[in-house]
């Protein structure tokens, strides 16, 4: 693996009240994480502990208070164009067929509409969906929106992909299918992703390292784990992996205490 395709160092980032602006919540306090070109690394922590803050700082969505992101080398200055986000909740536009919200981003990059049409297509198949791209996004089940909120990501050929909890509202069974989808797609081209989850499971079936954060406010790494499976990985299959189980127990370990403390954090709110 070469160069880190990104790199948060030491990141702050503190946010003002809305209400009043004397009071302060720092979400993510002096946080470091790297990311190798071709690696897949989960991130896992309690509920509201700041995992998509970091996402947002990786997209250039949002700027910490303190630290520097670079990507590939260089600082970040604005938007993350060498990333693409896929986010938690439905981002496709309901008005677009399939094919025309995976067209989209293309079509943004200045790509002639037949061109677009063309990879926009090639992708849907890619992802199973070759024979619904005239579907609107109301016509699909949650599983082909996902399928298609993927395409669209992937269309972009992005050098990094931030994932933020894509698969969390799917059934386990769809869910397992659009794993695999996503290691299959991954294998095939070896982009950095940042893989944002509540799951461990999902996390260690998935990655080739896992980072646990602690529980907010002011939230950093507690620790760090190598996934020594090996790949190719079927994740409903290796969940019985004596190793699955022996890294289960670790990372565990390390995230229970930090889950137990979030959660009288969120009964305070």
């Amino acid at each position: 693996m070469g160069e880190f395709a990104l790199e948060l160092q030491n990141i702050t980032c503190t946010f003002r009240s809305k209400e009043d602006h004397s009071q302060r919540y720092t979400a993510v306090g002096n946080t470091t994480l790297r990311i190798r070109a071709g690696e897949f690394v989960s991130v896992v922590g309690p509920t509201g502990c700041g995992k998509s803050t970091l996402l947002n700082i990786s997209a250039g969505l949002l700027a910490p208070s303190m630290g520097t992101v670079s990507v590939f080398g260089k600082p970040l200055d604005g938007i993350n164009t060498r990333a693409g986000y896929m986010f938690q909740s439905e981002a496709l536009m309901p008005w677009r067929s399939a094919l025309d919200n995976v067209m989209v981003g293309l079509q943004y990059r200045g790509i002639a509409d037949a061109q677009a049409r063309q990879q926009a297509q090639a992708w849907l198949e890619r992802v199973g969906l070759g024979g619904f791209g005239d579907r609107y996004p109301h016509e699909l089940s949650g599983g082909m929106r996902k399928r298609t909120a993927l395409a669209q990501v992937l269309a972009l050929d992005p050098d990094i992909i931030l994932m933020d909890e894509p698969f969390s509202a799917l059934d386990i069974q769809t869910r397992q299918l659009m794993e695999n989808e996503v290691l299959d797609l991954w294998a095939a081209k070896k982009k950095a992703v940042l893989f944002i989850t509540h799951d461990l499971d999902e996390a260690i079936a998935m990655s080739d390292r896992v980072v646990v954060l602690s529980a907010g406010p002011a939230t950093h790494p507690m620790g760090e784990f190598v996934i020594d499976l090996p790949r190719p990985r079927n994740v409903a299959e290796v969940r019985s992996n004596p190793r699955f189980i022996e890294l289960h127990t670790q990372i565990w370990n390390v995230l229970r205490d930090e889950v137990l403390k979030g959660y009288a954090q969120q009964l305070k709110i």
